[in-house]
């Protein structure tokens, strides 16, 4: 197969919002194009760092007698999303961050966060990236649970960032995500 370099892009946000979340159990868009479910939100914008999409492996080696290794069995493989949500006065970042159930009010009348230890549930994620030339990707993780979350820190010379990593779980066919790929129609 021969180099073409009209295949290395990077990766942009989608101009028409980037980052979306809703209730897991929300049906899935299964294309670049097919439109959102109306309960998805717009989580807005996302630092710089962009979003950090990793794939973890692990495998055991098993030796037979005398040393050689004879097989590698997987034995876990994890994949996880990484972002740091950067509206602080949206209140659908703040519920994705300390949990829907978690947030209420509005800017105008005044927004409540409770910070507390209950768990927060499963969601189902969508990001939107546009690569080199048009091309559309779109990430669909079906159930993403956070496992951890970043610092919130206040400072002069800083956003107020929201940073959560998810674990994306498998759904009923086994897939952890979907990534949908497509170049734009040709004019």
């Amino acid at each position: 197969m021969s180099k073409n370099a009209e295949n290395v892009s990077v990766g942009k946000p989608a101009v028409a919002g980037a980052v979306f979340n809703a209730p897991a159990g929300t049906s899935l868009p299964t294309s670049t194009s097919a439109s959102l479910n109306s309960a998805f939100n717009d989580l807005g914008y996302v630092s710089e760092d962009g979003v950090t999409n990793s794939t973890s492996l692990t495998a055991e080696q098993i030796k037979a007698w005398g040393g050689d290794v004879v097989a590698v069995p997987q034995t876990e493989k994890v994949s996880t999303v990484k972002l740091k949500l950067i509206e602080a006065t949206n209140t659908d970042v703040l519920g994705a961050y300390f949990g829907t159930a978690n947030v209420s009010g509005t800017l105008q009348t005044g927004i409540t966060v409770n910070v507390n230890a209950k768990e927060i549930p499963e969601s189902a994620w969508v990001i939107d990236t546009i690569l080199r030339g048009g091309t559309a990707q779109r990430l669909v993780i079906p159930r993403g649970k956070i496992s951890e979350l970043g610092d919130v820190v206040y400072k002069d010379n800083e956003v107020i960032g929201y940073e959560l990593t998810l674990t994306c779980l498998p759904d009923s066919s086994g897939n952890a995500q979907y990534i949908y790929t497509k170049a734009p129609a040709s004019t």
